[in-house]
């Protein structure tokens, strides 16, 4: 038996029981711990600065600073003068499309990214641009949330991403560095077995900067045989591939056993991914990288790879000059609902019975909030491992139980929470809904299964890419909380030859987003593609399949025959011969 995945939102009919959370959540957490002081085994400092300090007056990394924590201390802006602000300059950038970028700024310029995929430099007090560097010509179909800054003396980098590669640019010019890599830029798939080296790998989320090295977060494919999640540190001033953590590990790492098939970390097969896409951040001081980590993939379905499956899920403490593990803890035990760290961890001090703690807080999809001393691990406050229901899926094994802490409470609303009369009253179709939300699996960590289950938070979350803010001494997150609910619902298919090589393929890649019926779920951002021809050139749809586009990866794997099949079926050509050779099916 295989499994279609089915799934769709419910968030235009949920009707909320405060009208305020109709709109994104800030929700106010304050992380004062109220249990007695665990005795601290400190690991000795993994060649950190002890002189460091944080400058909450600049703005040069991604999102503030290398503690993520979008906080400064510039204090211009008041609540008593925030009505009187005036535009002071606007910048026109010169493609259009989605644009994620949060800019940073250095040397009195800011630094940015379009959303053709153009890195810039303005006069940040006039917004004059200085430099661009890219191809007007060619258009990128990915997404920038920024670029990473880093200095010594005189010389000044900025290192970008546009599609698989990561560019060195002179931050005062926009040149190459033609020393950095190869002419200036290194390919993501460095330090990847032979295996990956052509499978689908973008970065959209800035790097995160250590001494001479920046370590560098990638997006990978979801769907079976995606590339390895490999945490990899980049030499900033060559571009040499300095360190390698295994995030699947390999024969004789801690974790290997966590994984049923002994060769999943061949990358042969199925299974991949467990990458860090959201970002990182950093404590210079201790020298201490903290790496949250998705899910493995496939999503949704878990049977080639029973076990826990470290370390997807998992917030990794590592050595930032070595990449070796000091410390981890994972959130998703075997994960099943796509429940990935969606953004950096935290930075922060924590009070506790008059000393001050340093500790790190990552938020989650699922709504919690983690708190761990960052020197050693330990979680802040008890975290529950809570049994959950078990999967009636053939092949199918979910992990019996699933950490919850016991603080802060979570800050998004579960499915078992909600009612009938949180269906909005307003809705055309109501007793479908109703009946709907009737027939669902409410249960929190319900496995997907051939019947509805409903997930809130969603596949959106919770916590989102944008992150926490924080006040980092007085231990406070600030969270832009999400509420879309959505129904999972696995679909049985065979895995027989009766469907044609296009059909097949566009199966397995392409119908988790646009559906089996090529419908799409358009509320979602997922298009339709029924009449694609009459929208879209074949040309430009075959680029699409390689390159991606906005949140869609990209198929670069996929040879010239498998591409030029999935194109005669979505342009109604395809010879009504079935395939062969269903591929990678699962279970």
């Amino acid at each position: 038996m295989t499994y279609d995945l089915a799934f769709y939102p419910l968030s235009k009919h949920i009707k909320m029981k405060r009208t305020n959370l109709l709109l994104p959540l800030w929700a106010a957490i304050f992380l004062l711990a109220c249990q007695p002081e665990p005795a601290l085994d400190i690991p000795t400092n993994p060649q950190g600065d002890p002189d460091f300090q944080y400058d909450y007056a600049s703005w040069s990394h991604y999102l503030g600073g290398p503690d993520r924590n979008h906080y400064t201390t510039l204090s211009q802006f008041t609540p008593e003068n925030v009505d009187q602000l005036q535009i002071a300059w606007t910048y026109a950038a010169p493609d259009s499309g989605q644009m994620q970028m949060s800019p940073v700024i250095a040397n009195d310029l800011l630094y940015g990214v379009t959303a053709g995929l153009q890195a810039f430099a303005l006069n940040a007090a006039t917004g004059e641009e200085v430099w661009r560097f890219g191809d007007p010509d060619k258009a990128w179909h990915s997404t920038s949330r920024g670029v990473s800054y880093w200095e010594d003396g005189e010389d000044k980098r900025i290192l970008y991403t546009r599609g698989p590669e990561l560019f060195c640019l002179n931050a005062l010019t926009g040149d190459l560095i033609t020393t950095f890599g190869e002419n200036g830029k290194i390919d993501l798939h460095t330090g990847f077995p032979e295996v990956a080296m052509e499978k689908f790998i973008v970065s959209n989320t800035p790097g995160t900067i250590f001494d001479d090295l920046i370590i560098m977060p990638v997006r990978l494919d979801e769907g079976p045989g995606a590339a390895p999640g490999d945490i990899r540190a980049f030499n900033v001033r060559t571009g040499e591939l300095v360190w390698t953590f295994h995030t699947i590990p390999h024969p004789g790492e801690p974790g290997y056993e966590t994984w049923s098939d002994p060769d999943t970390y061949k990358n042969e097969g199925l299974i991949g991914a467990a990458n860090n896409w959201a970002g990182m951040a950093v404590d210079p001081e201790l020298g201490i990288l903290y790496v949250p980590t998705g899910s493995a993939a496939p999503d949704f379905y878990g049977g080639n790879r029973r076990g826990t499956n470290l370390y997807s899920n998992t917030l990794l403490a590592l050595n930032a000059r070595t990449g070796e593990r000091i410390w981890h803890f994972q959130f998703i035990h075997h994960d099943i609902w796509d429940r990935d760290a969606p953004a950096p961890p935290n930075l922060i001090t924590v009070g506790r019975n008059g000393k001050k703690i340093p500790a790190v807080a990552q938020i989650t999809k699922q709504g919690y909030v983690y708190v761990f001393d960052r020197r050693t691990g330990e979680s802040l406050f008890d975290i529950e491992e809570q049994f959950v229901l078990a999967s009636k899926l053939e092949g199918e094994v979910a992990w019996p139980t699933q950490p919850a802490p016991v603080k802060p409470a979570p800050f998004a609303r579960y499915a078992d929470e909600l009612t009938e009369a949180d269906i909005s009253p307003y809705a055309e179709n109501r007793e479908e809904l109703l009946e709907v939300f009737r027939k669902a699996d409410k249960h929190t960590f319900a496995p997907p299964d051939t019947g509805l289950v409903f997930l809130l938070p969603g596949y959106d979350g919770g916590g989102e890419w944008g992150g926490a803010g924080a006040d980092p001494d007085e231990g406070i997150l600030y969270v832009n909380a999400n509420e879309m609910p959505w129904i999972l619902q696995m679909e049985a298919t065979s895995a027989g030859p009766q469907m044609t090589k296009g059909q097949s393929l566009y199966t397995r890649y392409c119908a988790s987003c646009h559906q089996n019926d090529l419908q799409g779920l358009p509320q979602s951002g997922y298009p339709t593609l029924i009449d694609l021809s009459d929208r879209l050139a074949k040309e430009e749809v075959s680029s699409l399949i390689t390159t991606g586009r906005g949140m869609m990866t990209g198929f670069p794997q996929l040879d010239a025959d498998q591409k030029n099949a999935i194109l005669a079926f979505l342009f109604n050509e395809e010879k009504q011969e079935v395939a062969t050779d269903q591929g990678n099916t699962y279970p």
